[in-house]
């Protein structure tokens, strides 16, 4: 390879530049070796490089000049899709798939194959997935909603919201509930514990050992639980379990939070309640049991101790309940309750409003 002196001075200028990268400089220098007559293996001994890998900087020096040693734009170029097309995609996002589809909601994939079809310009399931992280749309998501008829609905939420933002002063607010029915799971087979570069795994099949019914009752001004676990719910339980959680509190005014099963309204629950006027229930409204917080506890501790949990008896999942109690309240924290009770019936007066109004068009 032969250079003239304008060119070696220019090959040198970006071996000396304290501004080029230390790669591109190497690529200088490997022309230069060459041009200085080394042999190839030598070069690529010196540069710590392959063979190819000389052959190539030489080829595309002696094609393209200095700008053949520069890197190249990487990745496919940017999708040219029309702006009515990209307005189609993002309309058609926010809407069911149409009914002839089959779809219940959109992939990526299947809205790129669809607007394919419906407007013949072919789009990748990469621009629609690009679209909808810039515009925040998230077709797979999907969430649950129940309107409740109980025609108290707003006093109820009013006196349980109150309670939440502004208890009575010197009072204890207790929220209260039964989570029925959690089954001992065994795995079929040992599980695999988590290591340093696996994931912990277990069989996809289980042995039932049996179920209890965790009865617990939350302070909404500290956070802490107490919880008990029983084999049966009913009246008799309620109230026992109802008697040891408010003891604690003897001699102030306590106020529970409670939902409208009839084992919390049994005639012997109404008869303690008469002969103890300290304590109050507050009955959250029907079909409303998102508004007591001990709902939200029994999400947590189902998600942290019970649905991964590998139980080979009863008893070891009681004990790991009360284990996990025994933590959360090691360390608890209240939670904080922010939506005011106007706040919440605007809410559901939007979602009756539309309620509606999908009945209507469905009558029509």
């Amino acid at each position: 390879m032969e250079l003239t002196v304008d060119e070696q001075a220019e090959l040198r200028a970006l071996v000396n530049s304290p501004d080029v990268a230390a790669t591109v400089a190497t690529r200088a220098r490997i022309v230069l070796w060459r041009a200085g007559n080394r042999p190839k293996r030598e070069i690529a001994e010196l540069a710590g490089v392959s063979r190819p890998t000389v052959d190539l900087w030489l080829s595309r020096y002696a094609a393209d000049g200095l700008g053949g040693l520069l890197d190249r734009p990487r990745g496919a170029g940017r999708e040219q899709v029309p702006g009515s097309v990209r307005a189609r995609i993002l309309a058609a996002s926010r809407t069911s798939p149409p009914a002839e589809t089959g779809l219940s909601h959109w992939s990526s994939r299947e809205m790129a194959a669809w607007i394919t079809r419906a407007e013949g310009v072919s789009v990748s399931h990469h621009y629609v997935a690009k679209l909808w992280r810039e515009n925040g749309i998230r077709p797979h998501r999907h969430g649950t909603f129940k309107l409740s008829r109980d025609p108290e609905f707003a006093d109820k939420v009013a006196d349980i919201v109150g309670l939440y933002l502004s208890p009575p002063g010197g009072a204890v607010v207790l929220s209260v509930d039964e989570k029925t029915q959690i089954q001992a799971l065994d795995r079929t087979q040992p599980l695999l514990p988590m290591t340093f570069d696996a994931s912990e795994q277990r069989t996809h099949d289980y042995r039932r050992h049996g179920v209890t019914n965790l009865f617990a009752a939350l302070n909404v001004a500290t956070g802490e639980v107490y919880g008990e676990c029983l084999p049966v719910r009913d009246g008799a339980n309620f109230l026992a379990f109802l008697k040891k959680a408010v003891k604690p509190h003897a001699g102030k005014n306590i106020h529970v939070v409670l939902d409208n099963l009839s084992t919390h309204t049994t005639p012997e629950v109404m008869t303690w309640l008469e002969a103890n006027p300290n304590v109050r229930f507050h009955h959250t409204p029907k079909g409303s049991s998102w508004i007591n917080q001990i709902e939200i506890w029994f999400g947590i501790i189902t998600r942290q101790a019970i649905r991964r949990g590998t139980f080979s008896s009863v008893k070891v999942l009681i004990g790991q309940i009360r284990d996990y109690i025994d933590h959360w309240n090691a360390n608890a924290k209240p939670f904080t309750w922010t939506a005011s009770a106007d706040e919440i019936l605007a809410k559901v007066r939007v979602v009756q409003a539309s309620v509606k109004k999908l009945v209507d068009n469905n009558a029509k």
